[in-house]
């Protein structure tokens, strides 16, 4: 189609600039003793004339050099921004001398790309035309200079952002146009498969031959390629739209209403580079998809996640890319159903029902208290302890409506530091009571709990524990919500030892904040499970000041050796002088 060269300057004699000449001095790519062997045969650069064209010539190759630095910046603008749509003028320094369909021919050719040049026109040595494109300007302007002509001069290529030209109703496509196009899809439709091949699109040789240049990345052509499918074959069930160059399903977005029986598509060979590009189809009920031959398929990691991302976007997808994929794991259900409300709590049997609720009474009438300190005999001396928070965003998270337990909280999603993990778990009864005393003062709501039995054994007994509390001292939005799992083993006089405490908080709900501390709470029934026993706080308090210990490690003192003052005081100043009472005893 292209097959004449540009016309041959048989009278050297003229002043015609060599465009090799001087491209090649801008780049460096001869040294100048070649430029000017082969100058000398064109014009004498030294001449009157010839040095005020030079200037005139330096002049115009600085503000190209200028524009094409700012093109380049500028598509790498255009493309983080996602503006695929813009306008650009591309132009070809001496473009003139080359016959128009020979030089867009080459052009063509070596663009990755496909594009429709808009609004050709000549002036003084230049050619230029409009691209509605970015990607394809950016295309252009990548090949510039890697190729020649037939005088194997290289071929400049500067591209420029620029507003539409009032040529740019060339873009759409004439009568005549629409009418070969409707013609060659006709030839292509296999009605009895309900079929449309488009393939190879633009090489088709009756659209060749009557020189209607079709390009599916222009809208102009996807737009009337699906208007003839919704006007004459909306029944349409597969189309291969396979070795296109389709770099973007923008102007696909109506294939759904178009063609809304389309169950099989195939884009295998072409130029998509990103799995999103399929977002604009994905209301398609697909059940067979080609894709392989695009680059989008190298940036999954394995086969599974790729099939697994198709299958995301196309639910009754069967096949990919020829391959029979296993059935989706589906549920057979004719109706929609729902998740069954929330019922009350699971407490397995009376008698732990009777345990658990006598245990949470007394836990958390202390717990609520001005003293945490009587929860020490509610742990076990190697229990365990953490707290955790949803994932805060913000750039403060700690000023959040949880910021009070933002530096506690062992979310695991958030902490990535093994050594911050070890931390923030409490272990060891005193390090946990210790923990919990330097919360905020709570109020719990004890009507809104509910209880959950979850595991019971003669020996361990595992429960959940959800409800609402407030904060004390926070006027704006007080309530929060917790869920807290306690695993407890039997303790002494048939009472319950916490060996794991783990608690979640978060933002209550608004019907949970409407309900919270509509009744009163119950009052404590006095319960024959000797949960908590009274610790005489003014013996720990003496024994502190005496020891130099703080409140939790007097205390443990004082227990291990049976409240006796005198045994303590020696069991103390013995292990003290042995260096085995370790730092964090003595931090008050």
């Amino acid at each position: 189609m292209y097959s004449e060269g540009p016309p041959k300057y048989r009278n050297r004699g003229n002043c015609q600039p060599n465009p090799r000449s001087r491209l090649d001095d801008e780049d460096g790519d001869v040294a100048m003793s070649d430029v000017h062997e082969t100058n000398r045969s064109r014009f004498n650069p030294y001449s009157r004339g010839g040095r005020r064209r030079d200037e005139r010539q330096g002049r115009d190759r600085g503000a190209s050099h200028g524009n094409a630095s700012r093109d380049i910046s500028h598509h790498d603008r255009t493309d983080a921004r996602g503006d695929r749509n813009s306008w650009f003028k591309i132009t070809i320094p001496y473009g003139k001398k080359y016959e128009k369909d020979w030089l867009i021919g080459l052009l063509q050719s070596a663009c990755s790309l496909p594009f429709s040049p808009i609004g050709y026109y000549c002036d003084h040595s230049r050619a230029h035309f409009y691209v509605e494109d970015a990607a394809v300007a950016k295309a252009l302007k990548q090949i510039s200079r890697t190729f020649t002509d037939r005088e194997n001069f290289k071929v400049t290529i500067l591209t420029q952002p620029s507003q539409p030209p009032a040529q740019s109703k060339e873009m759409q496509m004439t009568e005549e146009e629409v009418t070969h196009f409707k013609l060659c899809m006709q030839k292509r439709y296999d009605g009895a498969q309900q079929a449309l091949d488009m393939s190879s699109l633009r090489s088709d040789p009756d659209l060749v031959a009557n020189k209607v240049d079709i390009i599916l990345n222009r809208k102009s052509c996807m737009q009337s390629m699906l208007q003839i499918i919704e006007e004459n074959v909306p029944e349409l069930l597969s189309l291969d739209l396979s070795n296109n160059k389709l770099y973007k399903l923008d102007h696909m977005s109506d294939i759904p209403v178009k063609a809304p029986n389309l169950k099989i598509l195939n884009l295998s060979n072409n130029v998509l580079k990103s799995e999103k590009d399929l977002d604009r189809i994905k209301a398609l009920k697909l059940e067979m998809l080609w894709l392989d031959g695009n680059p989008l398929c190298d940036n999954f990691r394995d086969q599974i996640t790729y099939i697994s991302s198709m299958r995301e976007r196309f639910p009754k997808l069967q096949r990919l890319d020829g391959h029979d994929l296993p059935p989706p794991i589906t549920f057979d259900v004719e109706t929609p159903t729902t998740l069954p409300p929330c019922k009350g709590s699971y407490l397995a049997t009376d008698n732990i029902k009777a345990i658990v609720l006598r245990f949470l009474q007394q836990y958390y009438a202390i717990y609520d208290g001005e003293d945490r300190q009587g929860l020490l005999n509610v742990y076990h001396d190697e229990a365990c302890c953490s707290l955790s928070i949803p994932i805060v965003s913000g750039p403060n998270p700690a000023r959040s409506s949880l910021g009070d337990y933002f530096t506690n909280s062992r979310n695991l999603k958030r902490l990535r530091d093994p050594a911050l993990r070890f931390k923030l778990l409490k272990h060891k009864r005193l390090n946990v009571v210790s923990f919990l005393n330097e919360l905020p003062r709570t109020q719990h709501d004890l009507n809104s709990f509910v209880v959950d039995v979850t595991a019971q054994t003669n020996t361990l007994l595992c429960f959940v524990v959800n409800g609402v509390f407030k904060v004390e001292g926070q006027s704006n939005d007080p309530v929060r919500a917790f869920t807290r799992v306690f695993i407890a083993v039997p303790g002494n006089e048939a009472g319950l030892l916490l060996v794991n405490d783990q608690q979640f908080i978060r933002n209550a709900s608004t019907d949970e904040i409407r309900k919270a501390f509509a009744t009163p709470a119950p009052t404590p029934s006095s319960s024959p499970v000797p949960v908590l026993a009274p610790v005489p706080q003014e013996i720990v308090q003496a024994f502190s000041q005496h020891s130099g210990m703080n409140l939790e490690w007097s205390q443990k003192c004082l227990q291990d050796n049976g409240w006796d003052w005198e045994q303590s005081v020696q069991i103390f100043m013995r292990l003290k002088a042995e260096g085995k009472i370790p730092d964090v005893a003595f931090i008050k």
